[in-house]
């Protein structure tokens, strides 16, 4: 299982007060030192005796005191109780792909076509997925017919995904309400601890049940659906029935699937180019299948403060003669 670093915040801010230590110890130190050079007695041959004793450089003499002060303060962050914050996969989770491949998906406005470009942007969805969630794929057009169950196997959910072709109408609440029955089946709430639906569309629905009506029913199982608008307003296919025809206007219908994330709990998104689609699918891919931990990382800031104090108490031992 791998853990992904998001902030750092404390258990016990109050021991951030004991940072205060670090100006108190510099302020005592030029205390020490002025004290010191108001009492000092002038010698004219000091630096020839310097020289001849070995005087320890300016560097040698700052930096065990930069040591101690970072010691303090890493030992003061420790009293704290430093924690991070990190995303870890969700035993269990599972994410069902739900893709449109209808006549419209033909389109070129998103290069190289619509398909091309939800296929592409899915291979990037299982990418970042933790490896143990399992995803499922419901493919549909005039109705659900390409289905997977949710699997750990990303080659099959892959070939699943590149054997669709774009054609025929738009069943989207049929594609969705398989989609829910395998994630919930019997109407039973979501059995596993975190179920989801991505559906990406780039049509009006024209057949089968409305796809809200499912999105209401997605919410009382608790199975949000995360969609996506693929598409621009003035995209257009060439006339099935005749290819002298005007071509057929296949704009995106962003309102719809608004509401059926809305509805269910999810979010909504849009996209008109490829690249901007795989970055969609690259956050839902972080985002599904995860959940944020508190992790105490006290002990680092601990070994760190002591290993400071001990390179601050080497480095301020007296020099000593070689060996022969």
């Amino acid at each position: 299982m791998t853990a992904t670093p998001l902030a750092l915040s404390f258990g016990a801010p109050l021991g951030l007060l004991a940072l205060l230590a670090v100006p108190a110890a510099l302020l005592l130190l030029l205390a020490a030192r002025r004290r010191r050079t108001t009492y000092a007695i002038r010698f004219p041959a000091a630096a020839t005796l310097a020289r001849a004793a070995g005087a320890v450089s300016p560097w040698r003499r700052h930096v065990p005191t930069a040591l101690a002060l970072a010691a303090i303060a890493a030992l003061a962050l420790a009293l704290a109780k430093p924690q991070r914050t990190v995303a870890v996969p969700v035993e269990g989770a599972s994410v069902v792909l739900v893709t449109d491949h209808s006549g419209s998906m033909s389109a070129t406005d998103v290069e190289p076509d619509r398909l091309s470009a939800a296929e592409a942007a899915a291979e990037t969805f299982l990418n970042k997925l933790p490896k143990p969630t399992r995803v499922g794929v419901v493919a549909y057009s005039d109705g659900p017919d390409g289905t997977l169950a949710p699997t750990t196997d990303r080659d099959r959910v892959r070939a699943t995904i590149e054997a669709q072709s774009a054609a025929g109408a738009t069943a989207t609440g049929d594609a969705l309400q398989v989609a829910l029955t395998t994630l919930a089946p019997n109407g039973r709430k979501a059995a596993r601890p975190a179920s989801a639906i991505v559906l990406l569309s780039d049509g009006k629905t024209t057949t089968g049940r409305d796809p809200v009506e499912v999105a209401r029913i997605a919410k009382r199982l608790h199975v949000p659906i995360y969609t996506v608008a693929l598409g621009t307003d003035d995209a257009t296919i060439p006339n099935p029935v005749s290819p002298q025809s005007p071509p057929i206007s296949v704009p995106p219908d962003p309102e719809t699937l608004k509401e059926i994330a809305d509805v269910s709990g999810g979010r909504a998104f849009t996209s008109d180019d490829a690249n901007q689609l795989r970055s969609i699918y690259s956050t839902l891919g972080s985002r599904l299948a995860t959940k944020h931990e508190q992790r105490e990382i006290t002990a680092g800031f601990a070994g760190a403060g002591l290993i400071l104090l001990l390179a601050a108490g080497l480095l301020s031992l007296p020099r000593v003669g070689r060996l022969p």
